[in-house]
C-alpha cells in the first residue's frame, strides 16, 4: 500500500515550492490569469497511485488549486481504480480519477459524472503508450509474433486499463484469452509474482513497467503501447456534487488543467514530483515513464472521449467481462471543461487540435456511426 507523502513535503518544502520557478512555471505565489473570481472552498480528491494520475498531486504541490482559491485534500493513493469509485460512493471524497472501473460501476448502478480527463486524447480515439507487457527471466515472448504469449500465465488486474490493454493485444492478434492463465494481479504484487513464477508475465500502466524491469533481475519490457486500446481516464465526480458545486468543479477542472500543462512543459521536474508521491518509485524511473504519459495528458472532451468509451465497453462486452447496457451520454458531463477550453484556450497550448467534426457543445449527444468517422483510430 502505498502512503502519502506528507512527511517527505514537509522536509522539502522549501525546495518544493522553488521547484517550478527553476524550471520556468508559475509558482503559487504569482497570479494565475482568470483565477479572479473563482469559487474557493475546500475539495476532497482522491487518485489512484499510477504515473498517469500524478497531475492532481502536482496540482496541490506547485499551488495550481491554491491559485483557485481552493483547499484540496487529498486521500491516500488508491490501488485501483475501484477503491476510488468506492471512497467517492461512501463519501469519503469529493472527486476522483478513474479509468475502466467507472464503466463497470455504471454497470451496477453507482451514479457518476465524467467532468474532464487525466489521460488519454481528445483528438485520436487510441492511445495507450503508458501501458506495457513485461515477461519474467527466461520467458519468450516475441514481440514480433505475440502468438508467443499462449499459454503463459500472465498477472493483471481485472476491470482495469492493463486488464483491457491486454485484450486489445489478444483482439488484434486473434488469439484467445482461454488460450492462456490470467491471473488477477494487484500493481504492487507483481514484482514478487514474476519473480517467484507465479506469474510469466505482468501487463501493466506506468510506471510499474519500468519498475519491475529494474527490481526484478531478468525481467524484461517486451511490448509497449502500439495504438491497440484508447486509454481512457476521467476526473469524475457524483452527479449531486457537480450540481450542488459547478464552480467549484470549474475552479478544480481549471487547476487541473494548469497542471498538466505545466506538466508537459515540465516533464522531469514533473516526474521529480512523482518519485515524491508515488512511495518506491526512483527518480529516473519515474523520468523514464514521464516521457510517454506526456503523450497523452491531454484533459479536453471530444467525440473522441465519447468514442473511446464505446470502443472500452465493446472490448470488454466482446470478452464476456461487462454487460454493455448503459448509454455513456449520460455519465457525461462536458459542460465545465468546455467551458474552462472556452475561457483558457492558454492552458492548451500544444495539444493536437480536436477535429472539426469531433468537436462538441454541452449538449452534445455520441452517435458511434459518426464519431468514428470524425476520430481517427
Amino acid at each position: 500500500m502505498l502512503r502519502h507523502p506528507h512527511s517527505t513535503l514537509a522536509m522539502a518544502g522549501t525546495a518544493l515550492l522553488l521547484l517550478p520557478a527553476c524550471s520556468g512555471g508559475a509558482t503559487v505565489d504569482e497570479d494565475v490569469e482568470g483565477a479572479e473570481g473563482a469559487a474557493g472552498g475546500s475539495v476532497n480528491a482522491g487518485y489512484v497511485s499510477a504515473i498517469d494520475q500524478i497531475g492532481l498531486p502536482v496540482g496541490t504541490e506547485v499551488g495550481f488549486f491554491e491559485d483557485e482559491n481552493l483547499d484540496v485534500t487529498l486521500a491516500d493513493p488508491f490501488p485501483t481504480g475501484v477503491d476510488a469509485i468506492n471512497a467517492l460512493e461512501s463519501g469519503d471524497v469529493d472527486i476522483i480519477q478513474v479509468g475502466v472501473p467507472a464503466l463497470a460501476a455504471a454497470e451496477e448502478g453507482v451514479d457518476l459524472a465524467l467532468v474532464g480527463n487525466y489521460t488519454g486524447s481528445a483528438s485520436q480515439r487510441s492511445i495507450d503508450e503508458t501501458a506495457a507487457i513485461v515477461a519474467a527471466d527466461g520467458v519468450e515472448v516475441d514481440p514480433e509474433d505475440l502468438g508467443t504469449l499462449e499459454d503463459l500465465t500472465i498477472g493483471t488486474t481485472f476491470g482495469s486499463i492493463n486488464h483491457l490493454y491486454l485484450l486489445g493485444v489478444l483482439e488484434d492478434e486473434r488469439i484467445d484469452p482461454e488460450d492462456m492463465d490470467l491471473v488477477n494481479t494487484d500493481p504492487p504484487d507483481m514484482a514478487v509474482a514474476l519473480e517467484t513464477g507465479g506469474i510469466d508475465a505482468a501487463v501493466i500502466w506506468d510506471p510499474w513497467p519500468i519498475t519491475i524491469t529494474d527490481q526484478v533481475d531478468g525481467a524484461e519490457e517486451v511490448l509497449r503501447g502500439g495504438s491497440y486500446i484508447p486509454f481512457v481516464g476521467y476526473i469524475a465526480t457524483s452527479p449531486e456534487y457537480l450540481e450542488e458545486n459547478p464552480e467549484q468543479v470549474e475552479s478544480f477542472l481549471r487547476a487541473r488543467a494548469a497542471s498538466d500543462q505545466w506538466i508537459r512543459d515540465n516533464p522531469q521536474d514533473a516526474a521529480d514530483s512523482a518519485a515524491r508521491w508515488l512511495t518506491g518509485t526512483e527518480e529516473q524511473v519515474a523520468r523514464d515513464a514521464m516521457e510517454y504519459n506526456i503523450e497523452q495528458l491531454d484533459p479536453r472532451f471530444s467525440a473522441c472521449n465519447y468514442l473511446a468509451m464505446d470502443t472500452v465497453a465493446l472490448l470488454l462486452e466482446s470478452q464476456g467481462e461487462l454487460e454493455y447496457d448503459i448509454d455513456i451520454n449520460e455519465l457525461f458531463e462536458p459542460g465545465p471543461i468546455l467551458q474552462v477550453e472556452e475561457d483558457h484556450p492558454e492552458l492548451f497550448d500544444g495539444l493536437e487540435e480536436v477535429p472539426d467534426g469531433a468537436q462538441i457543445d454541452g449538449d452534445y449527444t455520441f452517435v458511434r456511426e459518426v464519431a468514428q468517422e470524425d476520430c481517427a483510430v
